[in-house]
């Protein structure tokens, strides 16, 4: 496939080429990067080794610091744990990690987000008898809640981008966007100006 560009004429890259360097450059040097499988593997990876050599990238698998030498094809491809600077274990990747604040970026994935930020990742249809049965969530809903910033890559189709999710897998703003801004919003009305983090 090949993306026609505005004045009409091929370009000579795929649209999931574009968006993958568009990706990558949303990543600093010496930031630290929970990486979903996939497109955001790829745009963390490629991140690395142009622009953010020291770019610290970790996968839910317990990975911390892994420079793949060809893309993981899962989170437990050993092409993780041969390149990475330390293994641990699971629990502690999410408690000391991710649920302490330590990771800066999240490059997440999904098969629907609605227009609040919910994603999908379990189910197209009626959880009941789906049409199509997903992966589920992994670890994203905790890196949606707990990563300083979340970066989601979906190609743009009309499968993807809908008005609701049939499925929330990772917390966005909820189904009627008062998820964790109404929460902000209400306790302001209340004159709590409390610091507070509304989380999934």
């Amino acid at each position: 496939m090949k993306v026609v560009g505005l004045i009409g004429r091929d370009i000579p890259y795929t649209a999931d080429e574009i968006m993958t360097v568009t990706a990558s450059r949303k990543l600093s040097d010496g930031q630290v990067c929970f990486v979903g499988i996939g497109l955001p593997s790829e745009a963390a990876n490629l991140a690395r080794l142009s622009h953010a050599p020291n770019v610290v990238l970790i996968y839910e698998s317990g990975t911390i610091g892994t420079r793949p030498d060809i893309l993981p094809l899962s989170i437990g491809d050993g092409e993780l744990a041969e390149r990475a600077d330390l293994v641990v274990s699971v629990p502690e990747i999410f408690a000391y990690w991710l649920q302490a604040g330590r990771i800066d970026v999240g490059f997440l994935s999904a098969a629907q987000v609605d227009r609040f930020g919910n994603l999908n990742s379990t189910v197209v249809g009626r959880y009941e008898s789906p049409k199509v049965r997903l992966p589920g969530a992994g670890g994203a809903p905790e890196i949606a809640s707990s990563a300083g910033e979340v970066i989601v890559m979906l190609r743009q189709t009309a499968r993807a981008f809908v008005p609701s999710v049939d499925f929330v897998t990772t917390f966005g703003f909820g189904r009627d966007g008062e998820g964790r801004a109404g929460a902000r919003r209400r306790r302001a009305d209340r004159g709590d100006h409390r610091s507070r983090r509304a989380r999934a």
